[in-house]
C-alpha cells in the first residue's frame, strides 16, 4: 500500500463528505456539542488539501495535515461515543481515522 492510494483514498473520502455539513451541524446539536470555530466540512476539506501538498512535494504540510485529521476524528470519535451513537457515522469515523493514521505512517516512513 503506498502512500499515494492512502492519501487518495482519504482525500476521496473527506471530500465528499463537505456536502454532508450540514447534517454534521445537526449532529452536533443532538450531541450536545454546539457549532464553534470553523465548519467542519472546511476543517476536512483542508485536511485533504494538505494531505495532497504532501503528495506533491511538500512533506511537511502533509505530515501536519494528517496529525490534523487524526485529531479531529479522535475528537469525533470521542463525541460519538459520549453520546452513545455508534450509527454508521461512528464506523466512518473509525474508517477515516484509520486512514489518517496510514497516511501519516507511511509519509513519515518515505521521508
Amino acid at each position: 500500500m503506498s502512500v499515494a492510494s492512502v492519501a487518495g483514498q482519504l482525500v476521496g473520502g473527506v471530500s465528499s463528505g463537505v456536502g454532508g455539513a450540514a447534517q454534521e451541524v445537526g449532529e452536533q446539536f443532538e450531541f450536545g456539542v454546539g457549532v464553534s470555530g470553523a465548519p467542519i466540512g472546511t476543517l476536512k476539506t483542508a485536511g485533504a488539501v494538505g494531505l495532497l501538498f504532501g503528495l506533491i512535494g511538500v512533506p511537511l504540510i502533509g505530515t501536519a495535515a494528517a496529525i490534523g485529521l487524526i485529531l479531529f476524528f479522535v475528537c469525533a470519535i470521542y463525541t460519538h461515543v459520549r453520546a452513545r451513537d455508534y450509527s454508521p457515522q461512528f464506523a466512518l469515523a473509525i474508517g477515516f481515522l484509520s486512514l489518517a493514521v496510514a497516511a501519516l505512517v507511511l509519509g513519515l516512513a518515505s521521508s
